[in-house]
């Protein structure tokens, strides 16, 4: 034991500050879960606030509460089946690309959207579908049809998220996948051809196969986002016209608790959440690795 010690020292003093932020950033503030089983009120302590019990998950019996939760999945899942293989389709077209400058142009392209903020994508879109001058509306008004009030239509907002989402982050999402088919052995493709292995029969038996533990792990880290949907896409596009369809157990947290003060609520719904997150999380890494053997742990 001590002489791996030595062996690795470096290698675990250069850890050690990443170890040191992750228990004081994620494993101390842990003690604010009680919150969840206290009363408390801004001014007074944690450790002083009295025990309440489960007084704090009084919203399960709220309805309002049940709609936001239907409002989280259907937004998530819609997120998840276009957001999941819309990478992974890009990085074969992307992998497919034969000329080198062009590639890279393309790869620029996609990723540049990453790095704007939600709030500039939520005015971008503001700008491009509002009534009063917006590009979407000028062209169906010159297609001969009416305006449509994109921004409080409730049938409209969930495409917009998932849209926006996949414009935003596609790009970015493709460059473990690329990475990944990058690290296939080219002598796997020489050998297809030589068995008369079309472009696509190679993507089927030798790119996919050689990308799938990349994209079972991507699966496991992907599936908390079925919870948190995301308060920084979906928050500046709210309105009081979408808020039946547009609130999130993320917005509903922070209406609850800072706008509303009901801290204990918030940190219950936070925590139940969380709890949900996890048992999803080990549930999915369990099925991946019966399924072909690749998982977290």
């Amino acid at each position: 034991m001590l002489a791996q010690l030595s062996k690795y020292r470096w290698q675990y003093v250069m850890i050690f500050p990443a170890v040191l932020l992750l228990f004081l950033f994620n494993y101390i503030p842990m003690a604010g879960i009680q919150i969840a089983f206290r009363e408390f009120q801004i001014g007074s302590s944690i450790w002083e606030s009295p025990w309440v019990g489960m007084a704090n998950f009084a919203f399960l019996q709220e309805p309002q509460f049940w709609v936001v939760v239907k409002n989280t999945l259907f937004i998530s899942v819609l997120k998840f089946v276009f957001g999941f293989p819309a990478p992974i389709i890009l990085a074969l077209m992307i992998n497919e690309l034969v000329h080198n400058g062009f590639k890279r142009f393309v790869q620029s392209v996609s990723y540049l959207p990453h790095f704007f903020s939600w709030i500039v994508v939520a005015y971008i879109l503001q700008s491009f579908l509002t009534l009063d001058g917006g590009l979407a509306n000028d062209l169906i008004a010159k297609m001969g049809g009416q305006p449509i009030f994109f921004l409080g239509s409730e049938e409209w907002f969930r495409p917009m998220i998932v849209s926006s989402g996949l414009w935003k982050e596609v790009g970015w999402n493709t460059i473990l996948y690329l990475a990944a088919i990058s690290a296939i052995d080219p002598q796997l493709y020489e050998a297809a051809k030589v068995e008369g292995a079309g472009k696509w029969a190679q993507i089927k038996h030798v790119t996919l196969p050689g990308i799938m533990p990349t994209v079972s792990i991507v699966l496991i880290l992907s599936i908390p986002s079925l919870i948190a949907v995301g308060m920084d896409q979906i928050y500046p596009l709210m309105n009081p016209a979408n808020m039946q369809v547009a609130d999130v157990l993320d917005t509903y947290v922070l209406r609850t608790g800072l706008q509303q003060g009901y801290f204990g609520m918030a940190t219950a719904i936070g925590l139940l959440s969380s709890v949900i997150s996890l048992i999803l999380v080990v549930l999915t890494n369990q099925l991946s690795r019966k399924l072909n053997g690749e998982g977290l742990w």
